[in-house]
This record gives C-alpha cells, sequence and structure tokens, in this order.
C-alpha cells in the first residue's frame, strides 16, 4: 500500500467512526460513506487514489462537517 492510499484509508476510518458515533439517523451520509467503501474495493492500493475516488471521500466528509453543526 502507498502512502497516499494510506491516508486515503486513514481519512475513511474517521468517516467510519463518525457515522458509528453519530451519523446513523442521516441516511446521506451514510448512502455517500457507503459509495467511497465500494469504490475502494476495487481501487489499486498500489497506486495514488483516483480521482472519483477522492470526490467521493470529500462529499463524505463535506456532509460529516454537516452533521458536527
Amino acid at each position: 500500500m502507498n502512502d497516499q492510499y494510506r491516508e486515503f484509508k486513514g481519512r475513511l476510518r474517521k468517516l467510519d467512526e463518525i457515522l458509528a458515533d453519530r451519523g446513523q439517523g442521516n441516511a446521506d451520509f451514510a448512502q455517500a460513506l457507503s459509495k467511497v467503501r465500494r469504490a475502494e474495493r476495487h481501487g489499486d492500493r498500489t497506486r495514488a487514489p483516483s480521482a472519483e475516488l477522492i470526490g467521493l471521500l470529500e462529499r463524505a466528509e463535506s456532509l460529516a462537517r454537516s452533521l458536527a453543526s
């Protein structure tokens, strides 16, 4: 696994924690996180995450920030 992918996985784990803590009632956030997970399963861990994966992750992070406010 390369370093960029490791960082991506770390960000994904943080979102998983947010979902477990307070995101169960937010269907949009749960769906966005599910899309990231599905796309990540098919990603190549030896390369940097694709623009599509980063976009999906950023969308989920945006929804997570809206949960915090």
